[in-house]
């Protein structure tokens, strides 16, 4: 031998031991349990654990894993589908939706609600208005019902006093504006 080439053949051997694990890390799921704990497997999760728990599937399982979307096998009567062939298609044979599409969904909910939610308080805005003004309206009949002189200032700045045919229509316009606020 020559020299040196014995530690070459322990790098060659410590390489190939290195792509051997990494290769198994890359078949790696992760998912959350029932009481939301993560867990890790190369197996895909059992069937009972819903898609939406599911955080990463495999990223290279391997040779199995692309002849298992190839040719999945048949499920047994009764058994639940196997989670590759699952997570290709949703139920009725749709196409599972795109990241684009659910961001699109996300984003057409979100201004759904922030225009329900304008929509709310601008509803409560007006309410808080309608109020104020009756409120308003109510205490200025109170003021003409109250036979207090009321004095109201002309174009010139002049006062000048209203009469009591004035103070009859106000009231009338007064309570008109009453019926709208009951």
């Amino acid at each position: 031998m020559q020299p040196g080439g014995a530690g070459r053949v322990r790098k060659w051997i410590v390489l190939c031991g290195a792509a051997v694990c990494c290769s198994m890390a890359w078949g790696q799921y992760v998912w959350l349990n029932e009481k939301g704990v993560k867990q890790y497997s190369d197996k895909p999760p059992p069937p009972s654990v819903p898609d939406s728990r599911i955080i990463k599937p495999a990223r290279n399982a391997g040779t199995q894993a692309a002849s298992a979307l190839a040719s999945p096998p048949a499920p047994a009567a009764g058994d639940a589908p196997a989670r590759p062939a699952d997570a290709a298609t949703q139920a009725g044979g749709k196409a599972a939706p795109t990241i684009a599409e659910r961001n699109a969904d996300f984003n057409k909910r979100r201004a759904q609600q922030a225009e329900a939610e304008k929509k709310t308080a601008d509803q409560q805005k007006l309410a808080q208005e309608k109020a104020s003004n009756c409120e308003r309206a109510a205490s200025y009949k109170r003021s003409l019902e109250s036979g207090a002189r009321i004095a109201r200032v002309g174009k010139n700045g002049e006062q000048a006093f209203i009469s009591d045919e004035q103070r009859a229509q106000e009231i009338k316009e007064a309570s008109k504006l009453l019926e709208g606020c009951a």
